[in-house]
């Protein structure tokens, strides 16, 4: 009686968990800890490398969409015509720009044309869309991708004779920075083709291919006076939001508040192949989850069978002591959570360390063209970093419980004697 009330009262359980998971004498076990501790480091480290990757990838390319285009774009409503073409004119509404900059959620509005041209140098041509703009235009948005020399001035009070052009157009064409290039305006069955002569001032390049081979960014100006269109005609408004997650919600809303034949969609809605290979990620993330989950619960789970079986005496030995079957339990419990707690850390720790020097050394190179990307992008969201470790640290002790019921198999008497 008095050993079972020794028992009870002092921790034991904790004490022997402690004392069997940190002996240093090498035996069969300790080597089937350390594989369940490599396999839950392992499985930690890969599900927070997966997460920083996923949001890498989805917030670099998204903010390369959302940088070019704004997060909701705003025109006239065309049916039969691609919204990446050029758009029906309307007249700037100085009422509706200040209600929809007046939505909650919503940083910057401002006003857009494109033009489709042919743009020329000595011998070559290539087809590209001029997307103009105004002195109102926030470059903040696209300064990241600059590559050489500046964004065009509007000082002229004509039209600006200035262009931006992508680094890969202009290492097609052969065309280098303050080069002097034609740009050729096809005209209709009324008007006749025209063109004009720009300096190349800025070289850009985002990265997204559909935007470099495609884009080049002037004055609007130009394009009012080629397409003979009012002094306040734009062809859209571009509308930047503080938070992309609300892109959704506030274009539903934006909808209600504009005139009946102006439209708004989403840049998810104008680039859905971009934005359907992002979810794609999602999918990826998942699946690595449930299997790097799944490794590591198996190996803990098997670990905690092996340490059972490997102290069959220990246990008849506590048994015929008067110990209850969960107070045996209880170390087999803890030894466990101390090997998965140890995974969780290393695997934490490599996790992190691996992401931290991918984000500063970008070891791993990508083809830019099927990635968006030259490096692989690195997002760390330490809340989730944090979940990660508790998640796996909770499944892991519930998972513990079921095998850990092979202690009440077991009788004292036979086990006492077992071999």
């Amino acid at each position: 009686i008095t050993q079972l009330c020794i028992f009870e009262a002092m921790d034991v359980s904790w004490f022997i968990a402690k004392r069997i998971a940190l002996k240093k004498q090498p035996s069969y076990s300790r080597f089937i800890t350390r594989l369940a501790t490599a396999a839950t480091a392992v499985s930690v480290a890969a599900m927070i490398i997966t997460l920083a990757f996923v949001n890498g990838f989805q917030k670099t390319v998204s903010e390369k969409v959302f940088g070019f285009w704004g997060h909701i774009r705003v025109q006239q409503y065309e049916s039969a015509k691609s919204i990446v073409a050029e758009e029906t004119a309307i007249l700037h509404d100085p009422q509706v720009v200040t209600t929809v900059q007046q939505m909650p959620g919503v940083s910057h509005v401002q006003s857009f044309a494109t033009k489709s041209a042919v743009i020329q140098f000595n011998k070559d041509i290539e087809g590209i869309l001029l997307k103009g703009v105004d002195s109102n235009y926030n470059f903040n948005n696209l300064q990241g991708f600059l590559k050489a020399g500046r964004w065009p001035r509007f000082s002229d009070s004509l039209y600006s004779k200035e262009i931006a052009i992508s680094t890969p157009l202009a290492t097609m064409l052969g065309i280098a920075l303050n080069d002097t290039v034609k740009l050729i305006f096809i005209g209709n069955t009324s008007t006749a083709a025209q063109f004009r002569k720009l300096q190349v001032v800025g070289l850009y390049k985002t990265g997204i291919d559909a935007y470099d081979k495609l884009f080049a960014l002037g004055d609007m100006r130009l394009i009012r006076r080629i397409n003979q269109w009012e002094p306040n005609a734009i062809g859209g408004y571009e509308v930047f939001l503080s938070d992309y997650t609300h892109m959704d919600s506030l274009n539903a809303r934006l909808y209600e508040q504009l005139p009946g034949t102006w439209v708004s969609r989403t840049m998810r809605e104008i680039f859905p192949n971009i934005f359907d290979w992002l979810n794609i990620q999602d999918v990826n993330r998942d699946l690595i989850f449930v299997i790097m989950g799944v490794v590591a619960i198996i190996n803990l789970i098997t670990s905690l069978l092996i340490l059972i079986l490997e102290r069959v005496k220990m246990v008849g030995v506590f048994k015929a002591l008067g110990a209850t079957n969960w107070h045996i339990q209880e170390i087999f419990v803890w030894q466990s959570s101390f090997i998965a707690l140890i995974g969780v850390g290393i695997g934490a720790f490599i996790g992190v360390g691996l992401c931290l020097l991918q984000q500063h050394f970008q070891l791993i190179q990508l083809n830019e063209l099927e990635y968006y990307v030259s490096t692989a992008p690195i997002h760390i969201i330490w809340w989730q970093v944090i979940a990660v470790c508790i998640v796996t640290m909770l499944v892991c002790f519930i998972s513990l419980l079921l095998p850990s019921m092979l202690v009440t198999k077991i009788n004292p008497v036979k086990a006492i004697q077992f071999r």
